[in-house]
C-alpha cells in the first residue's frame, strides 16, 4: 500500500493539532485542580487572620457582603485585616461596607491598612475598623458627597439641536444636561447631598471620637496625607500590615504565629478570576472608564 506525500503531511498536521489540543486540555484540567485545591485548603486550614481586599471604585457588591458575613461566622478567622487602596465610590457601596464591617467587628477584631489612596467612601470603609493604619504618604480624607452633571443646552443650541423634555413634574429627572438647573431643583439636589453628608459626618464623629465642630472642619472635602491624618485624629497609626499585626498581638492578644490568608469571594473560581483580570482590565483601561459607570450619589476623590 502506497501513501502520497500530501496524505502523509496531512497526517502529521493532524497529529500536531491533536497534541496542541491535548496540551490545552491538560492545562485546563491543571487549572481546575489548582483552583479546587486552593479552595479546599482555604476551608481546611486552622486558626488564622483573614486579609480582605478593598480596591478600585467601591460600589454595592452582594458577593462581597456575603464574604464578610462568612468571615464573621468562621470561628477559625480570629481577626480580619482590611487592605484598602481606593479613591472611593458610591455612597451606597461605602455605606454597605461600613455596616457589614461594623457587624464583623462586633465578633472579632478588624484592622484597616491603607495603601496609596483611601479617600471618600474608602475612608468611610476604614472608619468601620477598630484600628486604622496608613503610610505617611497615603492620601486619605476627602470626606464628603457629590453629584455631578453637565449643562449642554448652549452647545446643542449652537449646533441646531433643540432637546424636548416631557416630564410629570418640574423636579423629575433633575439635574438634567438638557435644561438649565432651576433654583428649586438645585435646592432639592443640595438637600439630598447634605443628607448623605450628615450620615458620613456622624460616622466620623462616632468612630473617631471627635467633637462635631472639629469633625466639620476636617470633613470639608480636603484630602490629608497619612502624616496629617494621624495628627488630626483621622487614623491611629503610621505603618503597614506588620504594624496592624503587632497591634492585634499587643492589644487583642492574638497569637504571634497566626498565618494570614487572602479572603476570596466564596464562589470565585480560578477561571472567573483570570477572566476578570484579563477582560475586566481591558475594558476598564481602554473602553469605559470605571468612574463614568457610577450611578447615584458618589463619595470619591480624584485629582
Amino acid at each position: 500500500m502506497t501513501f502520497s506525500s500530501d496524505w502523509l503531511l496531512d497526517r502529521i498536521r493532524l497529529k500536531r493539532r491533536l497534541r496542541i489540543w491535548q496540551g490545552i486540555g491538560i492545562l485546563a484540567l491543571c487549572g481546575v485542580v489548582l483552583a479546587l485545591a486552593a479552595r479546599f485548603d482555604m476551608l481546611s486550614h486552622g486558626d488564622h487572620i483573614a486579609r480582605l481586599w478593598v480596591e478600585g471604585i467601591i460600589s454595592d457588591d452582594v458577593e462581597r457582603d456575603d464574604l464578610i458575613a462568612e468571615l464573621a461566622r468562621d470561628d477559625q478567622v480570629k481577626a480580619v485585616i482590611v487592605r484598602i487602596n481606593s479613591p472611593g465610590g458610591t455612597v451606597v457601596g461605602g455605606e454597605a461596607l461600613y455596616k457589614n464591617l461594623r457587624a464583623l467587628a462586633a465578633k472579632k477584631p478588624v484592622v484597616a491598612v491603607m495603601g496609596e489612596v483611601a479617600a471618600s467612601a474608602a475612608y468611610m470603609t476604614a472608619l468601620a475598623s477598630d484600628h486604622i493604619v496608613a503610610r505617611e504618604g497615603t492620601l486619605t480624607g476627602s470626606i464628603g458627597v457629590l453629584m455631578q452633571s453637565a449643562n449642554v443646552k448652549e452647545l446643542m443650541d449652537k449646533i441646531g439641536v433643540k432637546p424636548v423634555v416631557i416630564k410629570s413634574s418640574p423636579l423629575k429627572a433633575t439635574p438634567n444636561p438638557m435644561e438649565d438647573l432651576t433654583p428649586e431643583a438645585e435646592k432639592v439636589t443640595q438637600n439630598v447631598i447634605m443628607d448623605m453628608y450628615q450620615m458620613f459626618l456622624a460616622m466620623v464623629v462616632e468612630r473617631r471620637g471627635l467633637a462635631i465642630d472639629k469633625a466639620k472642619t476636617l470633613a470639608d472635602g480636603r484630602i490629608f496625607t497619612g502624616r496629617q491624618a494621624k495628627t488630626v485624629g483621622l487614623i491611629d497609626d503610621i505603618g503597614n500590615e506588620a504594624t496592624a499585626i503587632r497591634w492585634l498581638v499587643e492589644q487583642k492578644k492574638l497569637a504571634k504565629d497566626l498565618e494570614i490568608f487572602d479572603a476570596l469571594y466564596g464562589e470565585e473560581s480560578f477561571w472567573q478570576e483570570t477572566q476578570s483580570r484579563i477582560f475586566g482590565s481591558f475594558f476598564d483601561k481602554t473602553l469605559i472608564p470605571e468612574g463614568l459607570r457610577l450611578d447615584g450619589l458618589v463619595s470619591v476623590w480624584h485629582p
